[in-house]
């Protein structure tokens, strides 16, 4: 055999070595898509629950476009919970981060680790703090509602309930949330605009039992009030129940925010008169997207800034 035909064939088998490992290749580029983390608060409130569902399938309609971690955290209050969530999905090498922060300002170091760890961040549901994001030099884009804006669309619908000089309270969500301020601040906005008198913001912590002690201890302190605004549909049923215990059913206004399945049998027999709208299984599907066109785009998290404003809508009984 002479040099040219061995050299042949040595090539051949060399070839004929290497075409099993394409396919294995190609594999491994496909399997490359990226790793997406949707971080909640407390699964334990519907609206969360109905958040992650429509991620999920988000997810399984892009199934070849990219995978999703989701996780949430046991109630409102466990931020320190949500702070090692965060810590473990920077271990993980997520991609992406869509984040609903339980404190405003209390997450934003650890959302600091992540965009230093090359992480894509998008805020949702809960805006972080300016000036927090500020003192680290770091910008997070926020997707969601305009919480005062929905909020005084329901207190604007109550209010033509009521007369002026009438008198009020509101339970807020954590007070140091931003989307509890801001809608504490629209229910003010339309009860101002009113005449009507808010007599009492207390916090019921998002929850329902919290906000049924709060809601009761409200019609103890002051007997005369006309309606209670509450800052979510969770503390809502909290002070539908001590409207009842109070004997007060039809004598004191309840409205909410969020349109979560358990209060429309409410709105339809009047225990409830409004709440808003904000389409749960929309505002993470939106975040998704965000970081999903930020890494396509190769953008860096310093070029990413701003709001994208969703939308959020009255419902009444009459609501279709």
């Amino acid at each position: 055999m002479n040099k040219r035909i061995r050299l042949k064939l040595i090539a051949a088998a060399v070839l004929a070595c290497a075409l099993p490992a394409l396919p294995v290749l190609a594999q491994a580029q496909t399997a490359a898509k990226p790793k997406v983390a949707l971080v909640m608060k407390s699964l334990a409130n519907e609206f969360f629950l109905t958040m992650e569902n429509g991620a999920k399938e988000h997810q399984k309609a892009h199934a070849a476009q990219y995978d999703l971690i989701a996780n949430g955290i046991k109630d409102e209050q466990d931020t320190a919970n949500q702070i090692k969530i965060v810590e473990q999905m920077i271990v993980s090498k997520v991609s992406g981060l869509v984040i609903a922060p339980a404190d405003s300002k209390a997450l934003v170091p650890v959302i600091k680790k992540a965009i230093d760890a090359g992480i894509i961040v998008v805020n949702i549901d809960n805006k972080f703090d300016d000036a927090a994001l500020k003192e680290k030099g770091i910008t997070v884009p926020f997707v969601g509602p305009d919480n005062r804006k929905g909020a005084k669309l329901v207190g604007d619908f109550l209010a033509k309930q009521i007369k002026s000089g009438d008198k009020v309270a509101i339970i807020e969500g954590v007070s140091t949330t931003f989307n509890a301020q801001q809608r504490t601040l629209g229910f003010q906005d339309a009860m101002s605009a009113a005449g009507a008198k808010v007599v009492s913001v207390q916090s019921g912590q998002w929850e329902i039992d919290p906000g049924n002690k709060v809601a009761a201890s409200m019609l103890n302190a002051n007997p005369d009030i006309k309606a209670i605004l509450a800052g979510n549909d969770n503390m809502a049923l909290g002070a539908v129940a001590a409207v009842k215990a109070a004997g007060k059913a039809g004598k004191v206004l309840v409205v909410g925010y969020d349109n979560i399945n358990a209060i429309k049998p409410m709105l339809k027999d009047g225990r409830v008169l409004a709440t808003a709208d904000q389409f749960a299984s929309q505002q993470a599907v939106f975040g998704i997207e965000t970081v999903l066109k930020a890494l396509a785009d190769k953008k860096k998290q310093s070029s990413l800034s701003g709001a994208v404003e969703t939308k959020v809508q009255l419902v009444t009984k009459d609501s279709k």
